[in-house]
């Protein structure tokens, strides 16, 4: 273990070069500094912590004249704030600035035509706030190697997430914004929740987890076909465990646990047969020969001997078998085309599934490319569309592995990337892409245009 000493002078450094080049001085304040942080987290947290505190000080911080004009200090101050609570490692970065405008931001993800105005005018601040963490988003028009919220946000999240944490950002006009890092501990000791599934026990990291509650079948209610219930206030998909794992699901019964993961519009409420309580787990790494397992982590062994695997709680709950439901239902006729989305971005995944959803295809959604390739070993698709940087198997290897299948040679691929150069745009080409579009530029007619002109009309 370690504490933020190591890298607190660095950041310091940071923070007053970039306040110079960009002609707005400020501070940073280190709260918590002496917390005990795994070395191996702190190395890989390093990273993108530098990309939030370049966003903080040129996207976040006002400059002198409008700090002034606004009655606030002439100097900025970014506040990293560590601390341990429930199990898990806190991380805060927050700066005193003008925080985000939601009405900008809205404007500007139809003007990049993400959404139509209808429905990004019915999205609140935390759906709003996803857009930024798509790649290569930016709420500014020319964009520098520091400007803009968006620029680095993605890679943040993607860092977060492999080490089984999460991330959150909450903002307030006129007073800044903060980025809240969930985080274990420690990478190889785990502070889990024990739950029973079936007559196994399966564990969720503490760090991945909201809340637990328990619930009874009145409390469900039918949503857009998907039962849901509401969980202190707030209406949240409930959906079987069992369903998630491969397991037969039984109908919910008279009263069940549920485990709730993810947070705001995000929340699932994942139904479990018991809750066995918390524990410290010695993680063992899965043998790379089984592949990448769908919602599995990593696996521990329990005091008494008995395996157990840890689940991976940022998909679970959006599978299409699962209630969350990823195709188009209808009581008429099954849509004739079937488009495998692979993307591992949640924001962009949606605005594809959505969009494609509503001109009449059915849609199977994947995280990354090998959960894709797993799809397309179990099932046929009229088409694929799938991004390039993914954890586990990226876009340009699964098109690889799929131009290899002779079943799935002549199978049509659409790549939608952030990277935009010529040469990343060639790679994909030659790599098997009938279609190349990049998410700066993305435009729903265009995309729907090409699928028409690849698979025809659904």
């Amino acid at each position: 273990m370690t504490t933020l000493d190591n890298s607190a002078l660095a950041w310091r450094r940071l923070v007053h070069d970039l306040g110079r080049r960009l002609g707005k001085p400020a501070q940073l304040v280190i709260e918590g500094q002496q917390t005990p942080v795994d070395r191996d987290v702190l190395d890989r947290i390093e990273s993108p912590l530098n990309h939030l505190i370049g966003n903080a000080m040129d996207h976040g911080l006002e400059a002198p004249a409008g700090r002034l004009a606004a009655g606030k200090p002439e100097h900025g101050q970014i506040t990293l704030r560590a601390r341990h609570h429930k199990g898990q490692l806190l991380l805060e970065l927050a700066d005193d600035g003008h925080g985000i405008d939601d009405v900008a931001l809205r404007q500007r993800i139809v003007e990049r035509g993400l959404t139509d105005a209808a429905t990004a005018a019915r999205l609140d601040s935390d759906e709003l706030h996803e857009f930024l963490f798509l790649p290569g988003f930016s709420t500014r028009e020319a964009v520098s190697d520091v400007s803009g919220r968006g620029v680095g946000l993605d890679v943040v999240r993607t860092q977060v997430q492999a080490l089984g944490g999460a991330v959150r950002l909450l903002s307030v006009p006129g007073q800044g914004s903060r980025f809240v890092l969930s985080l274990p501990v420690s990478i190889s000791v785990l502070r889990a929740l024990l739950v029973e599934l079936d007559g196994e026990v399966y564990a969720f990291a503490l760090s991945q987890i909201e809340r637990v509650d328990r619930l009874t079948a009145e409390q469900l209610q039918s949503v857009g076909g998907r039962p849901c219930a509401r969980i202190h206030g707030s209406l949240t998909p409930v959906v079987a465990l069992a369903s998630q794992l491969g397991i037969d699901s039984d109908e919910a019964p008279a009263s069940f646990p549920v485990v709730v993961v993810g947070s705001g519009a995000q929340a699932r409420a994942l139904r479990v047969d018991r809750l066995l309580g918390e524990r410290n787990l010695g993680l063992l790494p899965l043998d790379p020969r089984l592949g990448r397992l769908r919602h599995v982590s990593a696996a521990a062994i329990l005091d008494d001997g008995a395996p157990v695997l840890v689940l991976d709680c940022h998909h679970l709950g959006h599978d299409t078998d699962t209630g969350v439901a990823t195709r188009r239902r209808s009581d008429g006729p099954a849509p004739r085309k079937r488009v495998l989305v692979v993307e591992d971005s949640f924001t962009v995944r949606e605005v594809e599934r959505q969009l494609l959803l509503s001109a009449g295809y059915e849609v199977e959604a994947r995280v990354d490319g090998e959960d894709g390739w797993q799809a397309l070993a179990a099932a046929d698709f009229d088409l694929v569309i799938t991004d390039i940087d993914m954890p586990r198997l990226n876009g340009i290897e699964l098109l690889r592995r799929l131009r290899g299948q002779s079943r799935l040679r002549e199978l049509p691929v659409m790549i939608v990337s952030y990277k935009d150069s010529e040469a990343d745009r060639q790679a994909g080409l030659e790599a098997g892409a009938d279609r190349y579009f990049t998410k700066s530029d993305f435009d729903d007619r265009a995309l729907l245009a090409a699928v028409v002109d690849l698979i025809g009309a659904a």
